[in-house]
């Protein structure tokens, strides 16, 4: 059943009563929307489709570091001081850039258990790919060393300071080769409401090369306007979603790189490595040179536990389980 849902995929992803019915049939996992709900002063049931469109104004609510005396900020913050100096440096570069990397986070024994764990579970047929043929999700609820490294303290103090709330793992995605995906911004499929209350941090699992499809990122691009549902044609209505929703949304994200003359950087990683990622930042994945070459890699994002999490694409809220591991 969990494997025929991951490729539920096609005309039928369209119809939002089937999300409606998906969420019926699952209610446990709605407990946290419903507070979040409540706590935001929405009104409709979460039961229903939801996208920006229809959710209050929260201006005021934006992160701490998004905002214009951000850089002031961090310079008189005490916390700053009791850092390595290669991640205060990363955290004082945020603002601007909206990224920043930790080299060597991961040692080789980490970087090997995860890899022979996500080996062991596809050889095992306990996860599987989605529809796209190239992503495992969820596989932390499936392995321990893939858990430890998602929620290593390392990461999450990070992102606690960065966002300035607590910060809890959503979900993981592992690469067995690059996505070659086009540039994005994650808030697309994973939003907050307020906005901006979601990061990643993305693991190289081996050496990153042109070859094998690396992630490309633009510095700055955190600061544009969203691109959400009401600002480009989704094609979508009332009852449906846009069958070619995604495809117009690429195309607003290249406008959107052309107009303000957006320059990529290439993250030419090793193993052990890991980029943190604005929730806005745009990226992607490099087209590989080499076909289906090897390229094992680790996404995890992370949203703050007290905002609502939804997908603003697919008109939904986020179902969240209660993990008493702190996940």
């Amino acid at each position: 059943m969990r494997k025929w849902l991951d490729r539920y995929y096609g005309r039928l992803r369209t119809f939002k009563a089937n999300y409606v019915l998906l969420n019926l049939m699952n209610p446990r996992r709605l407990t946290h929307a419903r507070r979040m709900f409540r706590k935001y002063g929405i009104t409709r049931s979460p039961l229903l489709p939801i996208d920006s469109s229809a959710l209050p104004a929260a201006d005021d609510r934006t992160p701490w570091l998004d905002r214009p005396d951000a850089q002031d900020r961090l310079l008189t913050d005490p916390r700053l001081k009791d850092l390595s100096r290669p991640v205060c440096d990363g955290i004082l570069q945020w603002p601007d850039k909206g990224y920043m990397i930790l080299r060597s986070l991961f040692t080789e024994a980490e970087v090997g258990a995860v890899n022979n764990e996500i080996d062991r579970l596809v050889r095992d047929g306990v996860v599987d790919f989605n529809f796209t043929g190239r992503k495992i999700m969820f596989a932390y609820r499936r392995s321990e060393a893939v858990r430890r490294m998602a929620t290593d303290r390392r990461i999450l103090d990070v992102l606690d300071l960065l966002l300035g709330r607590h910060m809890k793992l959503f979900q993981t995605i592992n690469f067995l080769t690059g996505s070659e995906q086009a540039a994005h911004s994650d808030t697309i499929h994973m939003t907050t409401h307020p906005l901006g209350y979601l990061a990643a941090a993305w693991v190289a699992l081996e050496p990153m090369t042109e070859e094998n499809g690396p992630l490309i990122y633009y510095p700055g691009s955190h600061k544009l306007p969203y691109i959400l549902n009401p600002t480009f044609d989704h094609g979508g209505g009332t009852f449906t979603i846009g069958e070619d929703a995604y495809a117009h949304y690429e195309v607003a994200v290249a406008k959107a790189i052309t107009e303000h003359r957006l320059r990529p950087e290439t993250f030419l990683a090793r193993p052990g490595d890991v980029l943190i990622w604005h929730a806005n930042l745009l990226h992607g994945g490099k087209r590989m040179t080499a076909p289906n070459a090897s390229r094992k890699s680790m996404a995890a994002h992370y949203f703050a536990d007290d905002v609502l999490c939804y997908h603003e694409l697919t008109q939904r809220v986020a179902w969240m389980e209660e993990d008493p591991a702190g996940a």
